[in-house]
This record gives C-alpha cells, structure tokens and sequence, in this order.
C-alpha cells in the first residue's frame, strides 16, 4: 500500500518560483498533496497559491501575519502532517535549488529509514552556483553541528528531507528553541533522540531561479549560537 505524502513549502516572496515548482513538483509525486505555508508575502504568494487551493484539493495554505521565521513555519507545515495523519512529510525550499526530481529516489528510501536527507555531501552529490564564501559558511555549520550535537549525517543544514510523520510526532515542536536557519540542525538532534533512523540521497543543490537568497552571515552567527544552546543541559531533554 503506498503512504500518503505531504511536500511543504515555506515561503516568503517565492511566487514567480510557485509557478513552475508546483507543476514540476505534481510530475514526479503526482498523489502528493502540497501545503504552502506563506508568511504574509508581498508580492501575493499566499493569494497565489489560494487561487490553486480553490481548483485543487490536493494543495493546501496556511497563512501567518508576517516574516515570522523558517524555524515556526516548519512548525506549522509538521503540525499540519501530524494533525492530518499523513505517513510522510517531504520538505523542500520553495526556489528550485532542491529540484523535484529527486522527490522520487527520497520517498523509496523513505519506507526503510524515518528521515531521508536529501545530501549535496555524500558521494554523488553536488552545488551548483556558489562561491567561496557560501561553501565555506555551508561547510563549517555542518561541522559545527556534528560535533556539538552529535551527528552522524553530512549535510545537516539543508531542509530537503523526507520524514516519517508518527516519528515527528514524538516531540512537541511547539517546545523548539530554533526559529531561523538552525531549525534544521535542531530537528536532526531531536529525532536522534528519539532514536529515529537517518540516510542521506544524493542531489544536485542548484541556485534559485527567481528572486534573492535569504541566507547572509548574521542567519549563520544567529545559527550557531542556537546549536550551542542546544547542547545545554536544560535543552536537550525532550
């Protein structure tokens, strides 16, 4: 029997991008249903994608009153998959640098493994379009990451993940201490807690084809101050 599949979108001015990822996204999970959770996007994401909602049932808005963080926004997207008793909850970034391809290589290992990362480190991986300055911001957080928290994986900064959703569901994400970027080293740690089963695909990690990053080095200072506290007793429990 397959498992229904949630593809959460967090987003914030990524309505050019919306217009060629959502079809792209329906070509290689076509039974997905898709959540788009807008944090109150200027240049009309939100109305957008509730102009699809009204013609598809299989997509799905949820809007927030203003910029207010990818950390709670991710939140909102699991809470939804848990609340909605969907199998698997696959996360990708909303500008086409996880490309929808590999959604189908992630999903088959999802039945084996409870999050599935998609990885531009492990052997066969790749980035496309950056300089010096983002590989090496990318490179020491995940270094960072593994050796205050303990993990095992590589890439532990990107959101390209596929998660089984009743393993999700063993902590209150509401309790969370991360609301940006470091959100996602956050969720490794707390799943690894909870004993949860990791692997890694490979994918081809490509820039954005509309708009502006919204990663600069004060995200990155901020995320790893965040990871720091995590390590501290009163944190880490569950």
């Amino acid at each position: 029997m397959s498992q229904s599949l949630l593809i959460t979108l967090c987003t914030y001015n990524e309505r050019e991008n919306l217009e060629e990822l959502i079809p792209e996204i329906f070509k290689y999970a076509p039974n997905a249903s898709i959540l788009v959770v807008d944090d109150n996007s200027p240049d009309g994401t939100g109305e957008y994608v509730d102009s699809l909602a009204a013609e598809n049932p299989k997509i799905h808005a949820i809007h927030r009153e203003g910029k207010l963080g990818l950390g709670t926004a991710t939140v909102r997207a699991f809470q939804f998959g848990i609340e909605n008793s969907y199998d698997l909850l696959l996360n990708l970034d909303a500008d086409f640098s996880h490309p929808p391809r590999f959604i189908p290589a992630m999903v088959e290992q999802a039945a084996n493994f409870d999050c599935v990362i998609g990885s531009r480190y492990v052997a066969g991986g790749e980035i496309v379009g950056w300089g010096p300055k983002r590989h090496f911001m990318s490179r020491g957080i995940n270094f960072y990451a593994r050796t205050l928290l303990g993990l095992k994986t590589k890439d532990n900064s990107g959101s390209f993940r596929c998660y089984r959703v009743s393993k999700l569901a063993e902590f209150d994400w509401a309790k969370s201490q991360a609301k940006g970027y470091a959100f996602q080293e956050e969720i490794l740690y707390r799943l690894r807690k909870v004993n949860a089963t990791f692997t890694e695909v490979p994918i081809k990690f490509e820039e954005r084809r509309f708009g502006v990053t919204k990663i600069n080095w004060k995200e990155a200072v901020s995320a790893g101050w965040v990871i720091m506290k995590l390590r501290l007793p009163n944190q880490s429990t569950k």
